[in-house]
């Protein structure tokens, strides 16, 4: 994600804008074990410490499928979700997270099921015990009218976003749910399918390829959408309106889509290029790509955001430069094939993504990365010297030192243990954990194996402590 559009902008040259998976996680986002726990009660959360009330345990997603319909003049969503799951205990009941939309019934494994809301949270009570390790499907139908999520701390609006011709979807860190229900947590990936209905003349984007041609009838055209790899909750969307489309491949082959409100028509085949050339330059630098198709979004409504969505990066009311494209599709290997298990390992995104915008600047000629560190180095009364990275806020995730003291804490590695083995490590992380879940104390596990070298000191000064590293 690239966040405070003002201030990213201001330096596009530079910047971008408890239950844990097992060490490497795991494709498809399989969730660890609770504790010994003899209740059939799944947590109304997956275990995270920062974001308490986010997820839910007794249960792993496999897939998602989303049949939707919505109506822009209306503001209206009608939704059936069936929900692919495994369970990680017995199951006498467990929660969803769903935010204000009326759900009409729930069914588990084709029975009528009993259910009830509190809050964001769906509680299901299925007729007979799901057993451990059992799989089950969950439907549930549901609809009303979309509310985004508020959070003056963080983004403002984030979520499901009514637009004047249909919605702007980015939902980090935890909106997924205003729009389906969900495992509503980065630890619990899974697969989607997505089937959305709209009027004729409306685009519906969404993530993966299409599975079909647009189908019309009636005045409604639906599109079919898949992304059959593992996908977190928050990089799940369903954008809808006017939209300018270009499609065709990579210079290496990979299929690209770009999309952009007819008001940024000027940027259509610009957006294109980029993002063609970005991804396979990244493919040169950190692994084969790991997703079917590439691309990116650009909507005019004026988030002052762009948000990595998997396969469709999407820019809020702007047109975006080349340093945001390299920050956004950068993420398509760190944060959305590799995917954070706590929010307090945000910077293994943004940093990283940030990194990334530093090396195509290099690039392109434009300003080494050394160049980049030692100015933001120099810059001794930056408040995120007092903020360690490493130590994300749930009231302030995306601060400024989670993206560019992430990054300087990655030229401080490579320093540290030189070209050829912080490159193998990139590397090798994001082939190492491709689709899976990933923690700070794996990467620091990681780097110390392939470099020979102790690393501990060093990852403590830029990551933890609230002040400007000395030495490492």
């Amino acid at each position: 994600m690239s966040v405070t559009l003002a201030s990213t902008l201001a330096c596009a040259a530079t910047t971008g804008g408890g239950v844990v998976p097992p060490a490497g996680g795991a494709p498809g986002g399989t969730v660890a074990s609770h504790a010994p726990n003899t209740s059939t009660a799944g947590a109304a959360g997956i275990g995270d410490p920062d974001f308490p009330h986010d997820g839910n345990g007794g249960y792993d997603v496999r897939h998602y499928g989303l049949k939707l319909a919505y109506d822009p003049a209306a503001k209206h969503l009608n939704g059936v979700a069936l929900i692919d799951a495994t369970a990680s205990q017995g199951l006498s009941r467990f929660n969803l997270d769903l935010s204000g939309l009326k759900v009409d019934t729930v069914k588990v494994d084709g029975t009528p099921a009993r259910f009830s809301r509190s809050g964001t949270e769906l509680t299901v009570s299925p007729e007979t015990l799901i057993k451990d390790k059992a799989p089950f499907q969950v439907e549930v139908r549901y609809g009303g009218e979309p509310k985004p999520m508020r959070d003056s701390g963080n983004l403002g609006l984030y979520g499901f976003i009514p637009t004047a011709d249909g919605a702007f979807v980015t939902c980090e860190p935890n909106g997924a749910k205003t729009w389906f229900p969900a495992n509503d947590h980065p630890a619990d990936k899974a697969s989607f399918d997505f089937s959305i209905t709209v009027p004729q003349g409306v685009t519906a984007l969404a993530n993966g390829e299409m599975t079909a041609k647009p189908q019309t009838a009636d005045g409604k055209t639906t599109w079919t959408w898949r992304e059959k790899h593992p996908m977190v909750t928050y990089l799940a969307t369903m954008t809808l309106g006017k939209f300018d489309l270009r499609e065709g491949k990579t210079a290496s082959g990979i299929p690209n889509f770009a999309a952009v409100d007819p008001k940024y028509r000027a940027s259509l085949d610009r957006v294109y290029r980029l993002s063609g050339e970005i991804t396979d330059y990244w493919s040169t630098v950190f692994g084969p790509y790991p997703f079917s198709s590439t691309g990116g979004v650009v909507d005019d409504y004026a988030a002052g955001y762009a948000l990595e969505n998997q396969t469709k990066p999407i820019y809020g009311g702007f047109d975006p430069d080349q340093d945001i494209i390299a920050h956004e599709l950068a993420h398509q290997w760190f944060g959305d094939s590799l995917s954070i298990s706590r929010w307090k390992d945000l910077w293994l995104n943004e940093g990283f993504a940030t990194y990334a915008e530093w090396l195509w600047s290099e690039h392109t000629g434009r300003g080494t990365v050394d160049s980049i560190f030692k100015r933001h180095y120099a810059a001794k009364s930056d408040p995120m010297w007092k903020y360690p990275p490493g130590k994300a806020r749930a009231d302030d995730l995306f601060n400024n030192s989670v993206y560019t003291r992430g990054a300087m804490t990655l030229q401080a590695l490579r320093q540290r243990i030189g070209d050829e083995a912080f490159f193998r490590l990139l590397r090798t992380w994001a082939d190492q954990h491709k689709y899976g879940n990933v923690t700070t104390d794996e990467f620091v596990t990681l780097a110390e194996k392939i470099s020979g070298k102790q690393l501990d000191g060093l990852f403590d000064a830029w990551l933890y402590q609230p002040r400007r590293p000395e030495s490492w």
